[in-house]
């Protein structure tokens, strides 16, 4: 018999005791989608809880909380964003915390066999050849963003910038990749960990780019009082582990 840790029973045992199975929305990053719905599933399952997640590019996210549509939690998969919503007191900043980290990397189709080391210059536009370099939006999509900054970074943005496929989110980028419809993409390292149909042929480095956190907030028109409860275990050592094995890594 597996143990439950004590932790991790005191807080289920706290959150059910006020649980009344009421409805609650989250919005959140599309690269949290595996990870997310584990953690989601396990809250549910033990408080009797009925929360439901839309996943989406942060700047879709954040807008649409932005124009009134229904949320309780928003977790975004950059600072910005989220700073966008508290500039504009559509998050309730005392619970505003950064919950993630992650890592960017450069994917190819499983099948493909093509080798790369990521340095100053590296041949990215002689390795695409014809194809295209997919990547979520590099105007709007926090994983765009990153992806734009490593490529300057690393001094080949201007050699590729024509080649890019854009996408909505990151794992719509991911999908491309994955049908071999573009022989190179840029994902973070979670999403390549998630599709099987791709491999990682190289991860950027963590100077190349901001620091890619995941900050989470209670929306200021949340009526729910389940959302700061499932924001407390998404921050718990059960739901760490979740996170861990899904590549994350703790952003405090």
């Amino acid at each position: 018999m597996r143990l439950v840790p004590v932790v991790f029973s005191l807080l289920f045992s706290a959150v059910s005791s006020g649980a009344n199975a009421e409805g609650m929305i989250v919005l959140a990053a599309a690269s949290l989608k595996d990870a997310l719905d584990e953690a989601v599933r396990t809250f549910d399952a033990n408080t009797g809880q009925n929360t439901k997640v839309s996943y989406g590019a942060s700047s879709a996210l954040a807008r649409q909380i932005e124009r009134g549509a229904p949320a309780d939690l928003f977790l975004s998969a950059d600072v910005e964003w989220m700073d966008y919503l508290a500039g504009r007191k559509l998050i309730r900043t005392e619970t505003r915390v950064d919950l993630l980290t992650n890592r960017l990397v450069l994917i190819s189709p499983a099948a493909s066999n093509v080798t790369m080391q990521i340095a100053p210059g590296f041949p990215l536009a002689a390795a695409l050849g014809n194809g295209r370099l997919a990547m979520a939006d590099p105007d709007y999509v926090p994983a765009g963003k990153y992806g734009r900054a490593a490529l300057q970074s690393m001094g080949v943005w201007t050699s590729v910038s024509t080649k890019i496929a854009p996408s909505e989110d990151v794992r719509a980028a991911l999908r491309l990749v994955a049908r071999g419809e573009t022989p190179l993409g840029i994902v973070y390292r979670t999403d390549a960990l998630a599709e099987r149909k791709v491999r990682i042929v190289a991860e950027f480095p963590a100077t190349s780019h901001p620091l890619i956190v995941y900050p989470a907030a209670v929306t200021a028109v949340s009526k729910s009082a389940a959302a700061s409860r499932l924001l407390d275990f998404l921050r718990s050592p059960a739901a760490r582990a979740i996170w861990i094995r899904h590549g994350f890594g703790r952003a405090n």
